[in-house]
């Protein structure tokens, strides 16, 4: 038995590209934006007093995420954060393909809701090339943690790279895709 597609794979190739297409007047199909990669990323910087936190982090983002979590080490020292090189800082996750767009989905369609007091997205977090950020301060929203064990909240960072030109593109791609943007 084949593994299926991802839900949102399938709108992908199914109603976004011919949506695009008919709004941009894209004349080759590979011209279409598509979603390249998704970054998560968890900054701890109290874990330079408290190294266990590291270890919570890790293992909520691996169940967020589907994935292994890397550790990401201080460059530099920096001692008015009583911070020495190498010290374990933060972790993160790069997602591409199918688990890119499973994780998208649930994001759009399950954890994003789950906000408390939730009316969209703002549509201003575009770095001029059609890239998306979205900062969460909380990573209880997941339906995969388990609120029992988890000992401190943390925040989380989401990235999600296109291969859109501009942000008008990068806008309508992720609209299309289901992404709840703020009603302006």
């Amino acid at each position: 038995m084949a593994a299926s597609k991802p839900r949102l794979k399938e709108r992908y190739q199914k109603n976004v590209i011919p949506a695009l297409v008919k709004e941009f007047g894209y004349t080759n199909p590979m011209a279409v934006p598509k979603v390249e990669k998704v970054s998560l990323n968890v900054g701890l910087g109290e874990a330079t007093q408290n190294p266990k936190l590291m270890d919570g982090a890790v293992n909520e983002l691996n169940q967020v995420a589907g994935q292994k979590a890397v550790i990401c080490k201080a460059k530099k020292s920096i001692a008015a954060f009583k911070l020495r090189e190498n010290m374990a800082i933060g972790c993160m996750v790069t997602l591409r393909g199918d688990r890119m767009y499973e994780f998208l989905d649930r994001l759009f369609n399950v954890a994003l809701p789950r906000v408390r007091d939730f009316r969209g997205v703002s549509n201003k977090s575009f770095d001029g090339r059609g890239n998306f950020t979205l900062g969460l301060k909380d990573q209880l929203i997941f339906p995969e943690i388990d609120y029992n064990k988890v000992e401190k909240i943390k925040g989380m960072n989401i990235c999600i790279t296109t291969t859109a030109q501009t942000d008008q593109e990068g806008l309508a791609l992720l609209k299309h895709l289901g992404m709840p943007f703020r009603q302006q």
